[in-house]
């Protein structure tokens, strides 16, 4: 409350700035006028010698000059001044959930080792327990995994393996992996439409793609999770549209479920885990194949809809589809010499 209320005083400060001198600008305006009106009524009959013009509009101009680029100059501050502030809070927040994130399944694991420390277990209870600890360490690997592919979307490096696929395949392949990897059932996820288009992707840059996607459904979703994917090659674009049957997203929740650190809270599902950074890594890694991504909801409790769209290979984006196949015979090409 005490920040709100700084924030709060530092916004008041700076409007009540922005008056006084817009005051201080329409009383010069003010005064400048009323003296130009009375000098031309009663000029005439005053001393020859009082020049009215150029010095004092040379001054008054330049005035406003300086009045209008020091009030330019403190809204630029403030405006930089609110981001930082924005900045510095989802930051915070972030810091709290990978706190959490880390301390919940490092407490799990700890909590059986001691179990298996000081007490005898039986041989099932074991294997049951090492299953669980493999989870969890899977849970912190993928969370690590995460947090470091950041830096790399900074400086577009996330995605450096492209290679040509018949859109329909590899899709198909990695929405497979996804399903086993996170044990859902066989009819949770269905695909839908027919995509023979060609596309050059990073395979494994894509897979993180649909994992946290699916990672989204299964966490805004209360009940059972039911995904639908539907594929369909267009003239320039291939599109791929995922859609879940969870909690949906507010109107006004749209335009930022991208941005780092950004994490959507919902009163009926209010222990959802997260970063804040599954959207954003999302993003990125659409953007670095030269295609992107928008999402759609009705509103609350009505779902939320995924369409991605990629070039088709040499139909859309010639030079910079094959620019990213000649990064990757490069790059292949200096592995080969590492090795040799």
């Amino acid at each position: 409350m005490r920040r709100k209320n700084s924030h709060f005083f530092h916004i008041l400060i700076f409007i009540l700035a922005q008056f006084a001198w817009m005051g201080l600008l329409g009383l010069w305006i003010y005064w400048y006028v009323t003296n130009y009106i009375i000098f031309e009524q009663v000029g005439e009959k005053l001393s020859p010698q009082i020049d009215f013009y150029s010095p004092n509009v040379l001054v008054f101009v330049g005035g406003i000059i300086l009045i209008v680029a020091i009030a330019s100059g403190t809204f630029i501050i403030f405006r930089n001044l609110s981001v930082q502030i924005r900045l510095t809070k989802l930051y915070d927040n972030f810091i709290s959930n990978v706190t959490h994130e880390l301390k919940s399944p490092l407490a799990s694991i700890q909590l059986y080792l001691e179990t298996l420390n000081t007490r005898d277990v039986p041989s099932f209870s074991q294997k049951e327990f090492l299953g669980l600890m493999l989870k969890d360490t899977e849970r912190l690997n993928n969370l690590i995994n995460s947090i470091l592919e950041i830096p790399k979307t900074e400086y577009k490096k996330v995605a450096h393996d492209f290679h040509i696929y018949t859109a329909e395949t590899i899709v198909g392949s990695l929405l497979n992996e996804t399903v086993s990897q996170f044990k859902l059932p066989e009819d949770s996820l269905s695909v839908a439409g027919t995509a023979l288009c060609k596309c050059v992707v990073d395979s494994n840059a894509l897979k993180i793609v649909f994992d946290n996607l699916v990672d989204n459904a299964i966490k805004y979703s209360p009940g059972t999770v039911k995904i639908k994917v539907n594929l369909k090659c267009g003239e320039k674009k291939f599109f791929v549209d995922f859609s879940d049957k969870g909690i949906g997203i507010n109107v006004k929740d749209l335009k930022v479920v991208f941005k780092k650190f950004h994490r959507i809270y919902h009163k009926n599902i209010p222990n959802v885990k997260g970063t804040g950074l599954g959207l954003y890594l999302v993003k990125e890694i659409i953007k670095s194949h030269g295609g992107k991504i928008s999402v759609f909801s009705e509103g609350l409790n009505k779902g939320t809809a995924f369409r991605i769209e990629l070039p088709i290979y040499q139909a859309s984006k010639k030079h910079y589809i094959n620019y990213l196949l000649k990064l990757t015979r490069k790059r292949e090409k200096e592995r080969e010499e590492i090795n040799e």
